[in-house]
C-alpha cells in the first residue's frame, strides 16, 4: 500500500506531528530536561513508524517536501540578521575569546570526524555528519547539510546527522555537570556559594521560550519583508557563488545578504525588527525540523551502528576534554571559567539552551556569575551558526 500526500496534506500532517511531539515532551519531563525540541520528538516517532511499516511491507508514505527548503532558508536567513559586528564589538574580549574557542572546537570536531570515518573506510564526508554539523550546529544545521552531502553521493548523511544531533543534545547536558564538578573539586576552585551550605543560593531561572508576546502586524510584515528581500538577494549571491565551482549550502547567500543588511542598518543607526525576525525564523525552524525528521530513513543506520557509536563517543570525549583543559584555562582558571566550561559542553554537543541549562544547574548550586550569561548567548545565538556553516563548507570543498 502506498500513500502519496500533496503539499496541503503534508503540512497538515507535519502540524499534527509537531503538536504530538509537544504533547509527549510535556508528558515526559526527561525530554524537557535535555532540551529536546518537540519537532525532534514528533519527527522521530513518525520516522520509527515509517521504519516499522517498511520492514513489515505494510505501507509506504511519500510526503510533498516542497516547502522544506523554503522553511530552511527562512530560518538561516533569520540567523544572518543576528550577525551584528556592533554587538560583537560591545561584547569585549570575553566574547571574542569564547568565539575563538568555539571556532577551534568546530575545527577540532571536523578533523576528528573525518579521521575516524577514514579509519573505518567510510566516506570522509560522512565524518562531518558526526562532527560540527550536528554537534555545534544542532538539528537545524544537520537537516540542511545532510541533503547537501547526500546530493554529493554520501548515503545516509541526513539520517546520521540528525541521529548524531539528538545524541549530542542528551550527552551535552550529562557531561557538563561532570566537567564542572571535576574542575571545582580537582582545582579547589573558590565558588560564590558553598555547596554544603544550608542556605540555598539565589536561583536564576531557566532558559524558557516565551509563551506570551504582543503581536504587531506592522512589525511582522516588516520582519517578513526583511526575510524575503534577503532571501531574494541571497539567491543571486548563491548563483554567483556556485559559478566558482565551490560547494555551498543553498541558504549561504541568504545568510550573507541578511548579515549585510543588518550591518548596514546598524551603521546608519536604523532599527531591524529583531524579535519579529527571530519569531518567524523559529516558526520556520519548527516546521523544517519536523519535516526533516519525518523523512528520516532510519534503516540506513543499520550498517553504520558500530562506527557511528565510536565516532560519537570520540566527539563526547573531545568536547569534555576541550572544556576541561582549554576553555577553563583560556577563560581565566576561576569559578567563572568553570561556568564557561560547563556551557561549552552543552553548546559544543547540543545547543545554546543546553548551555544555559548547564549554567543554571551549576550557578543554582555554587552561586551566580554574570559574564557567562551575557557572553554565551551572544556567541551561541548570534555568531556560531554563521561561522560553523562557513567552516563546514571549507572542509567539504577541501575534501571533495
Amino acid at each position: 500500500m502506498e500513500f502519496n500526500l500533496n503539499i496541503y496534506e503534508t503540512m497538515a500532517l507535519v502540524s499534527l506531528i509537531f503538536y504530538m511531539g509537544k504533547y509527549i515532551r510535556n508528558k515526559f519531563s526527561i525530554l524537557s530536561k535535555y532540551c529536546i525540541p518537540p519537532s525532534v520528538v514528533g519527527g522521530f516517532i513518525f520516522a520509527i513508524l515509517i521504519l516499522i511499516l517498511k520492514l513489515t511491507n505494510i505501507a509506504t508514505v511519500n510526503l510533498d517536501t516542497t516547502l522544506q527548503e523554503l522553511f530552511m532558508t527562512a530560518f538561516f536567513t533569520s540567523i544572518g540578521f543576528t550577525a551584528s559586528l556592533k554587538i560583537l564589538k560591545q561584547g569585549g574580549i570575553k566574547v571574542v575569546s569564547f568565539l575563538g574557542l568555539a571556532v577551534l572546537l568546530v575545527i577540532s570536531q571536523n578533523i576528528v570526524g573525518i579521521s575516524l570515518a577514514s579509519m573505518f573506510n567510510l566516506e570522509p564526508l560522512l565524518g562531518l555528519c558526526t562532527a560540527s554539523i550536528p554537534m555545534i550546529g544542532g538539528h537545524g544545521t544537520a537537516g540542511s547539510f545532510g541533503p547537501l552531502l547526500e546530493s554529493m553521493g554520501v548515503n545516509g548523511a541526513t539520517t546520521v546527522s540528525i541521529a548524531s544531533a539528538t545524541f549530542g543534545l542528551i550527552m551535552g547536558s550529562l557531561v557538563g555537570g561532570f566537567v564542572a564538578r571535576g574542575l571545582i573539586h580537582n582545582h579547589k576552585i573558590k565558588t560564590i556559594h558553598d555547596e554544603n551550605s544550608t542556605i540555598p543560593p539565589e536561583e536564576v531561572g531557566d532558559y524558557n521560550e516565551e509563551n506570551t508576546n504582543i503581536l504587531s502586524l506592522k512589525r511582522l510584515i516588516t520582519g517578513s519583508s526583511f526575510l524575503f528581500i534577503a532571501m531574494g538577494f541571497g539567491s543571486i549571491i548563491s548563483d554567483f557563488i556556485q559559478k566558482t565551482g565551490l560547494t555551498f549550502p543553498s541558504y549561504i547567500g541568504a545568510m550573507l545578504a541578511a548579515a549585510i543588511i543588518r550591518n548596514i542598518y546598524d551603521f546608519t543607526g536604523k532599527e531591524v525588527v529583531e524579535k519579529e525576525i527571530e519569531t518567524l525564523g523559529s516558526l520556520s525552524l519548527s516546521f523544517f525540523l519536523t519535516m526533516a525528521l519525518m523523512g528520516l530513513k532510519l534503516w540506513q543506520l543499520f550498517d553504520l551502528a558500530l562506527p557511528l557509536m565510536v565516532m560519537l563517543i570520540a566527539q563526547v570525549l573531545l568536547v569534555g576534554l576541550f572544556a576541561y583543559i582549554v576553555t577553563y584555562r583560556v577563560m581565566g582558571k576561576n569559578y567563572e571559567a568553570v561556568v564557561f566550561a560547563s556551557a561549552t559542553c552543552g553548546f559544543g554537543m547540543g545547543a545554546t539552551p543546553n548551555a544555559i541549562a548547564n549554567m543554571d544547574e551549576l550557578t543554582n548550586r555554587y552561586g551566580f556569575v554574570h559574564t557567562p550569561y551575557f557572553v554565551v548567548p551572544i556567541v551561541g545565538c548570534l555568531f556560531i551558526d554563521f561561522v560553523n556553516s562557513a567552516i563546514i563548507t571549507m572542509f567539504i570543498n577541501f575534501i571533495s
